[in-house]
C-alpha cells in the first residue's frame, strides 16, 4: 500500500448516505465493507511501522534512558500525520477500489 500517494481526508468529513450505498444498496452491508477494509488496513499499517522501528531498535539489558534519533522521529511522525484507516478505507469505497461481491439473498 503506498500510503503517500492516498487522497484521503485527514479531517473528518460527512458524505451523503446514498453515495455510500449506492455499490450494495444497503448502508449496513457498505459500512461493515468498510470497516473489514479499515481493519486490513489498520493490520498493515502497524506491520510497516512495526518493521521500520525494528530497524532502529537496539536491544541491552541496562535501563538506561531510551534516546529516539531523528530518523526514528521523522517516521513516527509520517505515520502520525496519516488519515486513519476507517477514512483511507472509506475513500478505497467512494474511488471504487474495494471488491465486493453481492450476498446471496
Amino acid at each position: 500500500m503506498d500510503l503517500k500517494k492516498t487522497n484521503a481526508p485527514v479531517n473528518t468529513i460527512t458524505y451523503n448516505k446514498t453515495v455510500i450505498e449506492q455499490p450494495t444498496g444497503n448502508v449496513y452491508e457498505a459500512i461493515t465493507i468498510m470497516a473489514k477494509r479499515a481493519n486490513q488496513i489498520n493490520s498493515e499499517i502497524k506491520k510497516e511501522l512495526t518493521e521500520k522501528l525494528e530497524e532502529f531498535a537496539t536491544y541491552n539489558d541496562s535501563l538506561e534512558e531510551v534516546f529516539e534519533n531523528k530518523e526514528q522521529i521523522e517516521v513516527s511522525k509520517f505515520y502520525e500525520k496519516l488519515p486513519k484507516p476507517h477514512a483511507l478505507a472509506v475513500q478505497e469505497w467512494l474511488d471504487d477500489k474495494i471488491y465486493h461481491r453481492e450476498s446471496n439473498k
